[in-house]
């Protein structure tokens, strides 16, 4: 049986038929949301529900089996704990109180795509482990809207109070300028109190958005080069099992070729 579950669980047809599951899902909850359709074939898609939910669970025994008489190395992988998060969360009755609970558990299907697919589960790995390295461009820019902000206060505070009336609404200002939407006629509001104004409002998008923002995006460009030397050069770690295999597979070829010598030393000369 545990065999069996190995071969199933490491198949390329295996893996296929999980992803089309998903796609499967996603496209009945994508289809809920048109109030025709689900009133239509609302018991086709509650139907549909309830297949997906079984056969996730399938799934999860099949691969909780393939570890064998360790199935607490199931959950070393982070993303094993998170597939199987998700469809024990989906197990919450939608009904009550818990109604909403139970529709965003079916929503959270979808995001097994990002385990199942390697590409994906490469850029999520790659975002989490950038985290820890944006601390310090999080602080250079925290350090930018404050100086900016209250400077921008003592500048621009009498003439738009709306957005410079203190250093709360100047921060929260200065983070409109940085998404460059809508910042044209914040700057001619401040115009009427200095003419310079447009040099406050270009020195900062320089140095925040184009320094700052470029920072962000070098970090996380940074851990995915990293994380795709990694993953090109595999673990740098083998299990015992697998070396008591390898050894089982030396010591047999050994036997083999001691066999073979034998034979060759039994075999007569030719006269």
């Amino acid at each position: 049986m545990v065999e069996r579950c190995q071969r199933l669980s490491q198949s390329v047809s295996f893996h296929r038929a999980v992803m089309a599951l998903i796609l499967v899902n996603a496209v009945a909850m994508g289809l809920e949301t048109w109030p025709t359709l689900a009133r239509t074939w609302g018991s086709l898609f509650a139907a549909t529900h309830k297949a997906v939910q079984a056969l996730f669970v399938l799934e999860m025994a099949v691969r909780i089996t393939a570890h064998g008489r360790r199935p607490f190395a199931f959950f070393k992988s982070g993303w094993n704990v998170f597939d199987l998060a998700v469809v024990a969360v989906s197990w919450v009755p939608a009904a009550g109180s818990l109604a909403t609970v139970a529709r965003l558990a079916r929503v959270l299907r979808v995001g097994r795509l990002l385990s199942g697919i390697p590409e994906l589960r490469l850029i999520v790995g790659t975002m989490l482990r950038s985290i820890s390295s944006m601390w310090h461009v999080l602080m250079l820019l925290g350090v930018l809207v404050f100086v900016f902000g209250v400077i921008g206060h003592h500048l621009f505070g009498e003439a738009d109070p709306q957005h410079w009336g203190n250093l709360g609404r100047a921060a929260q200002t200065l983070f409109v300028v940085i998404t460059l939407e809508g910042w044209v006629e914040i700057m001619r509001a401040s115009a009427v109190a200095t003419p310079w104004a447009w040099l406050y409002y270009l020195s900062f998008i320089v140095i925040a958005v184009f320094v700052v923002i470029n920072l962000f995006i070098a970090v996380v460009i940074n851990n995915l080069e990293k994380a795709k030397r990694e993953e090109a050069a595999g673990p740098v770690h083998v299990t015992r099992q697998s070396l008591a295999q390898e050894l089982h597979q030396l010591a047999q070829r050994l036997d083999d070729l001691e066999r073979h010598e034998e034979r060759e030393k039994e075999r007569p000369w030719p006269a």
